[in-house]
């Protein structure tokens, strides 16, 4: 429900055209008292006369003319005003120092053939992995996002191995850790000065998900472990895995990559208001 009275953290905002050939925005913010998400819409004349800068990702806004439709379960906006701007993502300089920190993690690894085919993939993408976002909405959502994630990733990984009982081979998981969502540095594109995330189109036409890519990729470069891995990380089929681990009798080195993500989408940096 609205509340006139409430903070707004802006969550995700795009444009797209009307039936009519008119401009219409749809943008959705979080009540930061209650967490409750609020979809909104903007006709044309009022994208036109309201700052664009005011839907940057992390914004907090405060709702000063707006309508709510019960029908449609949505709130029609008429005004905005901004009571904090965000960031759009990470500095340069904390850019450069996790990139760092992944390229040593590689570094470490003992497989040679491991490290050569992860580091090439990493390198060759040094400029998009340095700004892409780990997600649209979801977590990690800003301006090296993904960058953040991955590094989160490579920590819990290193914290959990020494206590599992169960074997696994360390370089393997790090890897997986590093791969499990390259696609996503194709998968979306980001505004710089914006934060604005939006999916890439020529993406799409090619490949189903980030997921799919990255299993591809491993699986082309004679890596299986890490392409199961990545097709398995996001748990279940209709939360977009390959494979879904409600399954019975997978081996257990399927699942540890998934919670390793999730503890990271859950407890790292995972909003820009995180920074």
């Amino acid at each position: 429900m609205l509340d006139l009275n409430a903070e707004y953290e802006v969550i995700s905002y795009a444009v797209g055209d009307t039936k009519a050939g008119t401009k219409m925005g749809k943008l959705q913010l979080k009540n930061k008292t209650t967490d409750s998400i609020l979809n909104c819409i903007l006709w044309e004349e009022a994208l036109n006369r309201i700052d664009s800068k005011l839907f940057k990702t992390g914004n907090l806004l405060k709702i000063t003319n707006a309508s709510y439709n019960e029908r449609f379960n949505n709130c029609l906006i008429n005004n905005l005003e901004l009571l904090y701007e965000a960031k759009a993502g990470i500095e340069k300089q904390e850019a450069k120092e996790l990139y760092d920190f992944v390229i040593q993690t590689i570094d470490e690894f003992k497989d040679e053939n491991l490290k050569g085919f992860v580091k090439n993939t990493i390198e060759t993408n040094k400029e998009k992995l340095m700004e892409a976002p780990a997600a649209k909405v979801m977590h990690h959502n800003y301006l090296g996002g993904l960058l953040v994630h991955i590094t989160e990733c490579i920590k819990f990984a290193k914290s959990i191995h020494p206590v599992c009982f169960k074997p696994i081979d360390k370089d393997i998981l790090l890897a997986a850790c590093i791969l499990h969502d390259i696609g996503k540095i194709f998968e979306y594109t980001i505004d710089r000065e914006t934060g604005f995330i939006e999916y890439n189109t020529d993406f799409q036409k090619d490949w189903i998900s980030h997921s799919q890519y990255g299993f591809s990729l491993c699986m082309a470069n004679n890596q299986p472990m890490i392409a199961k891995m990545i097709a398995s990380h996001h748990g279940r089929i209709d939360w977009g895995a390959m494979i879904d681990l409600g399954e019975k009798d997978l081996d257990n080195y399927y699942y540890i990559v998934h919670h390793i993500d999730d503890m990271s989408a859950k407890f790292g940096r995972t909003s820009v208001n995180d920074l």
